[in-house]
């Protein structure tokens, strides 16, 4: 496994170039802080029936982040649904992730001249959106583009068949691709040494005959060194990477479960102490580039920002009922059509979420 900084925020090895830039370290920190904010105003808002059920990525910010700097502009993401640091650093508005979880599919229609513009949706289906990364990276092959397609699941899609087809397609096609696996350590109430009897989940590519290795998803700093030189292997041509970020999770699966039910306490505060937060957190400030002072700061920043965003959530107009319909077919269907008329006669929709 990778780990540049311990859990204590000591450094336990020389840092790669980008970590020695006191303004790096602070970039990626920003990002982390913020992404938690908007995480724990989602929270709220569902708590307060003001969202639909919503995945927490409580823990795993690192991931996120260091997957959004990583990433060149052009490379395409396929997503899972605790990816919203990477997305937010693509050019995703933060409100689409508040939208998305409260029902409008506008959501993910992403913004013009943004990076973001190539990714895919959300997948809350485990491991359905692995697969349509073969077919992403095989067109990036044909036209002989230097990109590359990640495709981020957590360790739950790792026991799916999805997972083993791409990882088998992916070496034998010998495409651009990065299968990047969120190892939180729970598939909902399922922990993680009940789903697979693998040691490790970085080594199921090796029977797909691709290099696998594992990296400490808590440490932003390795996990984005690590992508950075997947990602660069696999755009000169040396084939797909699989790469498993351990972390944990630290919220529910999501708002509509209890994870109390199955997951012991002492567990949970153990986990705790490897936040991702903490970790860069105490290696800045022991590296001199962070006080209290910017801490305080940020902090600040990080709940207007959360504001800001659900305000803006707030100020987008619902769609009309009959959208429903509008994007299903060429020409719809005389059933569905009577249907159509008939919602549109119903009276309009409340201007709330």
């Amino acid at each position: 496994m990778t780990r540049f900084v311990d859990a204590a925020g000591t450094v336990l090895a020389p840092l790669p170039a980008f970590a020695q830039d006191p303004e790096e370290l602070r970039r990626m920190y920003r990002v982390m802080v913020e992404t938690r904010a908007i995480d724990r105003k989602a929270v709220a808002l569902q708590r307060t029936g003001q969202l639909g059920t919503y995945a927490s990525c409580l823990g795993q910010e690192a991931i996120g982040t260091a997957t959004g700097i990583a990433m060149h502009a052009d490379d395409v993401l396929i997503p899972a649904y605790r990816d919203y640091a990477a997305q937010f650093l693509r050019g995703v508005p933060a409100e689409s992730t508040f939208l998305y979880w409260a029902g409008d599919e506008r959501s993910m229609h992403f913004p013009e001249g943004t990076p973001s513009r190539h990714d895919f949706p959300f997948s809350v289906p485990i491991g359905t959106h692995i697969p349509q990364a073969i077919g992403v990276a095989y067109a990036f092959r044909l036209r002989k583009q230097p990109r590359v397609a990640v495709a981020a699941c957590g360790d739950g899609a790792t026991s799916r068949g999805d997972f083993y087809e791409a990882v088998s397609s992916a070496k034998v096609w010998n495409l651009p691709v990065v299968f990047l696996i969120s190892n939180n350590q729970w598939a909902i109430s399922l922990p993680r040494a009940r789903q697979t009897g693998a040691q490790t989940l970085a080594q199921k590519a090796i029977a797909g005959g691709i290099p696998g290795e594992q990296v400490d998803g808590n440490d932003v700093i390795a996990t984005r060194h690590v992508l950075e030189r997947a990602l660069a292997a696999a755009r000169a041509g040396e084939g797909p990477r699989v790469i498993e970020a351990v972390t944990y999770r630290l919220h529910d699966h999501t708002t509509a479960d209890d994870a109390r039910r199955y997951r012991a306490e002492d567990e949970l505060e153990d986990a705790w102490t490897r936040c991702p937060i903490k970790r860069l957190r105490a290696c800045m400030a022991t590296l001199g580039c962070w006080s209290v002072a910017d801490e305080e700061e940020l902090e600040a920043q990080a709940a207007a920002r959360a504001e800001a965003v659900a305000q803006a959530y707030f100020a987008v107009q619902p769609e009309m009922p009959q959208a429903i319909f509008d994007s299903l077919y060429a020409t719809l269907p005389t059933a569905l059509g009577a249907q159509r008329a008939e919602v549109m006669t119903a009276p309009a929709p409340q201007t709330e979420h």
